[in-house]
């Protein structure tokens, strides 16, 4: 069943989030990942926003996961995780 990655992200230092962006684009092609949204505008309707929205398509939660826990990922989100506040799930779609 497909798989959507859903990130909201503030960024806090554009610098080394530039860096994990670079890692972070190819690890998702890598796995058969599809950026559906990366960053484009918003309109938050409901509850509290973040700056920058990414929706991802996977084939399934185990390829998504195998992403997620994958070396090329990990390694993106060295430079990441300090760089910004976010909120990052995997959701099934119907």
């Amino acid at each position: 069943m497909t798989v959507y990655a859903m990130v909201h992200i503030d960024v806090k230092d554009a610098e080394a989030y530039a860096k994990y962006a670079a890692l972070a684009g190819p690890a998702v092609a890598k796995y058969g990942g599809e950026f559906l949204a990366r960053g484009g505008a918003c309109q938050q309707m409901e509850g509290q926003g973040r700056a920058r929205n990414v929706i991802i398509r996977f084939k399934d939660m185990q390829t998504a996961l195998a992403f997620y826990n994958g070396p090329e990922y990990q390694a993106a989100l060295e430079y990441g995780l300090p760089a910004a506040e976010r909120e990052y799930t995997f959701v099934e779609g119907v």
